[in-house]
């Protein structure tokens, strides 16, 4: 029998650098809708709900055919809603979709997902891409992620890893050694979910504002899938030119 497993998208209107994000216009729908139309494509799937503490969001989904939850406004994260809403569900796993990636991939999601069950013993998933141009280590925002032999994340760090201290330039570190971007998805089975969100912030979690080291630093591995993944993600009002000239050219309208 196939596992259980939802997509869960937070959904918040607060946030420092683009207050109302999930209600943005894009090409003509807000990006609440395009993150659940594309997630709900995902045939590993057999729910997608919006997680909110807003009632502007939860009317916006509900208007458009979707599913919304309301979450408390105490969620300190996004994983903290998912794990609220997940608590009373009967499903084996819950895939967090970040609310502000309108283009996400359904081959992604079910990825991710079948990620998350090639190990019987895996509490928690996650994808990267391997980046292989050396000016993409400037790229803004990225987060890097090291691996061990079997694929389990080692290290997650906003600072290029692993540091080549033996070549001095930089431009020849990939000749060496594989460096991958992080792609901020993560699937989790429901039991490790709610255990997750109980945890306190951990130390590296706190110096990196990355709150995956939370698992690690706990001692849970992380399954990576490797992919060619690339989506973009909408942290500014500026990034939403970039995602509708790529909506034109993928012939989404």
């Amino acid at each position: 029998m196939s596992p259980k497993v939802i997509a869960i998208i937070p959904a918040r209107w607060a946030s420092s650098r683009f207050p109302g994000k999930p209600l943005a216009d894009i090409a003509g729908k807000p990006m609440i809708q395009w993150v659940y139309e594309r997630t709900l494509k995902a045939e590993k799937l057999s729910e997608v709900l919006v997680a909110t503490d807003d009632e502007r969001i939860f009317e916006t989904v509900n208007s458009f055919g979707g599913s919304a939850v309301m979450t408390p406004e105490k969620c300190a994260s996004g994983t903290d809603r998912a794990a609220h809403v997940a608590r009373d569900l009967d499903v084996d796993a819950v895939i967090n979709v970040q609310g502000d990636e309108p283009l996400i991939e359904s081959d992604a999601i079910d990825f991710l997902a079948t990620t998350l069950f090639d190990e019987a013993e895996t509490p928690m998933a996650t994808l990267v891409k391997r980046i292989r141009q050396p000016s993409e280590l400037d790229r803004k925002d990225t987060v890097w992620v090291v691996l061990d032999s079997q694929n389990h994340a080692l290290y997650f760090s906003r600072f290029p890893i692993p540091f080549a201290r033996d070549i001095e330039n930089r431009n020849t570190w990939m000749d060496h050694f594989p460096y991958y971007a992080h792609i901020g998805i993560y699937a989790y089975r429901k039991e490790f979910l709610l255990r997750y969100a109980q945890m306190p912030i951990s130390v590296l979690e706190q110096a990196e504002k990355l709150e995956q080291l939370r698992a690690l630093e706990n001692g849970y591995r992380i399954k990576v899938g490797i992919g060619d993944f690339d989506p973009i993600c909408v942290d500014y009002p500026g990034d939403i030119a970039d995602v509708e000239e790529r909506i034109r050219e993928l012939n989404l309208l």
